[in-house]
């Protein structure tokens, strides 16, 4: 499971998904990639699964990139709980995905097999998706 190793913060507050993505939006290392269409959160259970999908149908041949990390902490108070008492202790990580990025990137494979494998890693994921490719966006 994808976690930072330290944090400045134990905890973090909600923040906000508004706006589009400005970096992280172009397929930078792979010829094709997963391209975010709506805000949201992505946790690291999902990332994982997502990456198990992928790697799963391309057969070690090729190779997955992954470009989200889940950095932030989200808390939960236990089951049962009366209000106040403040905050509650860290349960899982999340990584902020606003519409635009490009969370995960394949190469070394063909257009038919990349876009098989991203569909199968798109049904892991709590948001719209977009298969692009290195050309789409360059032209």
């Amino acid at each position: 499971m994808l976690m930072p190793k330290r944090v400045k913060f134990r905890k973090a507050q909600r923040g906000r998904m508004s706006g589009v993505a400005t970096r992280g939006a172009s397929v930078a290392f792979g010829d094709y990639g997963l391209k975010a269409m709506e805000p949201g959160w992505i946790t690291a259970r999902q990332i994982e699964a997502a990456r198990v999908a992928l790697t799963r149908l391309m057969k070690r041949e090729g190779k997955v990139w992954i470009r989200i990390f889940p950095d932030k902490p989200v808390t939960k108070k236990p089951a049962e709980t009366r209000m106040g008492s403040g905050k509650g202790a860290p349960e899982f990580w999340v990584a902020v995905v606003k519409p635009g990025r490009i969370m995960f990137e394949v190469g070394g494979i063909n257009k038919q097999l990349a876009q098989e494998a991203l569909k199968l890693a798109t049904h892991k994921l709590p948001i719209k998706t977009k298969f692009v490719s290195r050309i789409d966006l360059v032209a």
